[in-house]
């Protein structure tokens, strides 16, 4: 049976998959480097003969593991914006958390993407925090994305949710995930059937969304 201490680490990991996907494809370079460490001190420390001397070099890797995800956790693993790109990054966060939170990545990418196409379509606004709030905070039924106007808190509760929508927005806004709307400006969730979708052509459906570009 294994050492409690493994599940714990098989548990964090777990958890960066989910926050930090590219990240945790960088940590097994990591881990075999404080493997290494673990047995260099084993041997320097003369544990090898000594009682219990199969478990101490995985306890030295776990606790060096430990240290690496712990300093992780600090924001350190988070791209760093510009300054000027700070607004643009909480507001396509924000976005992404209350209309696709549930979602699997693929569609909070897909949410992120239709604010960008219509930051870059001339028949609406020029930034991303405009494209958000257009319609106004108090307007129910006038504003283009509910959550904005629904008269609740903005501040996300779920710190994982909002850890990993900050990542997905900022790359979304340095271009380096693909748009998996095809140029979607519009969406709507499975559930509902709104008028002005039958105006529009029907684009793919991504989780429980489904996107809508221009007939033309």
């Amino acid at each position: 049976m294994l050492p409690s201490w493994t599940w714990q680490t098989s548990g964090l990991l777990m958890n960066l998959q989910r926050v930090s996907p590219s990240l945790a494809m960088k940590l097994p370079r990591a881990f075999r480097r404080a493997r290494v460490w673990a047995r260099w001190g084993w041997t320097r420390l003369g544990l090898r003969d000594r009682p219990g001397a199969v478990v101490w070099p995985w306890a030295i890797w776990a606790m060096v593991a430990l240290l690496i995800l712990t300093y992780i956790a600090q924001d350190h693993g988070l791209p760093k914006p510009a300054e000027g790109e700070l607004a643009d990054l909480d507001c396509l966060a924000l976005n992404i958390y209350f209309e696709a939170r549930n979602e699997a990545l693929e569609g909070k990418r897909a949410v992120g993407h239709v604010v960008m196409n219509r930051v870059q379509d001339q028949a609406f606004p020029g930034s991303v925090c405009q494209v958000i709030r257009e319609g106004g905070e108090e307007a129910p039924g006038g504003c283009q994305f509910s959550w904005w106007c629904d008269g609740r808190s903005d501040s996300p509760l779920d710190h994982l949710a909002w850890r990993e929508s900050r990542e997905i927005a900022w790359d979304v806004l340095r271009g380096a995930t693909r748009d998996p709307t095809r140029g979607a400006l519009w969406y709507h969730a499975d559930y509902v059937s709104p008028d002005w979708s039958a105006d529009l052509a029907r684009g793919p459906r991504i989780g429980r969304h489904i996107f809508y570009q221009r007939t033309d």
